[in-house]
């Protein structure tokens, strides 16, 4: 897939994630809008996977730490195959496999139930160990916030990871400096993330994390033999003017003349 068609993707899973948060009246719009060339990069040109068969002994797995921009997920998923994108619509409605937070047990292509901040990365080591354990060839994604960053658990994770010398495993952060109660820096800063992870024994890159470019020329760049981070900085709400780096779109979902206006900007039809 190139590049053009890749940002055609994104730019339809924005408008698919406005219309999920139009139709549930609640979700989490910042974050999910955040991380959309993240998931997509990974789905449509760099994990091996089959959304004809999600359980497929071949694939890559990917662990969405931030679960609650699980709309994003949801969106790439429909968009590459896994579900009908119709689907998309019972977000957060009584029956639908599409809950608030990911469900392995329900939603095909999704490899682990999350949305505890700070457990997705233990999850993604316990993997990545279990396939080295069995010298399984495949490939472990982890994408998480910079918010869940906080806590402990994360860096229990990172230095587990660096441990068992993990080189099956690659860190994403969708590195947008907001979290539900503010500015990171203001309720808890992460201080310098690079140099933090590179002393917890990772391999370190820094990309704009919205630019599909630079994302898949750092996936081909992580190919050393140690674990990998990806410090994607990205803008929290991006591709909607008016949602850009405000906190308070964390948890909000937009109302009707707002979603109209977010897909008139998109380009998507309502």
């Amino acid at each position: 897939m190139d590049i053009k068609e890749l940002k055609e993707i994104n730019r339809l899973v924005r408008g698919d994630i406005m219309k999920m948060l139009d139709q549930s009246k609640s979700g989490h719009p910042g974050g999910s809008l955040s991380c959309v060339e993240i998931l997509s990069t990974l789905y449509f040109a760099q994990m091996k996977t089959d959304p004809q068969d999600a359980d497929c002994a071949d694939s890559d797995k990917c662990i969405l730490g931030k679960g609650h921009a699980a709309p994003a997920l949801y969106a790439v998923l429909a968009r590459r195959g896994f579900f009908p994108v119709s689907e998309l619509t019972t977000l957060r409605k009584l029956g639908s496999r599409l809950q608030g937070h990911p469900d392995m047990r329900k939603v095909p292509g999704v490899d682990a139930s999350t949305g505890s901040l700070g457990q997705g990365t233990s999850i993604a080591v316990g993997i990545a160990l279990g396939q080295k354990l069995k010298k399984d060839n495949r490939k472990v994604y982890a994408v998480v916030g910079d918010g869940e960053m906080q806590e402990g658990q994360y860096w229990e994770a990172m230095m587990s990871a660096a441990h068992y010398k993990l080189d099956n495993l690659t860190v994403i952060i969708d590195n947008n400096s907001l979290q539900i109660d503010g500015c990171n820096n203001d309720v808890m800063s992460l201080g310098d993330i690079k140099k933090k992870m590179e002393a917890f024994g990772f391999y370190v890159l820094e990309v704009d994390g919205h630019s599909e470019e630079a994302l898949l020329d750092a996936y081909a760049k992580v190919t050393i033999q140690q674990p990998k981070c990806i410090i994607a900085r990205t803008v929290k709400g991006k591709g909607v003017s008016f949602m850009e780096n405000q906190v308070g779109w964390h948890g909000k979902a937009p109302n009707n003349e707002e979603v109209n206006k977010a897909l008139c900007e998109l380009g998507c039809k309502a």
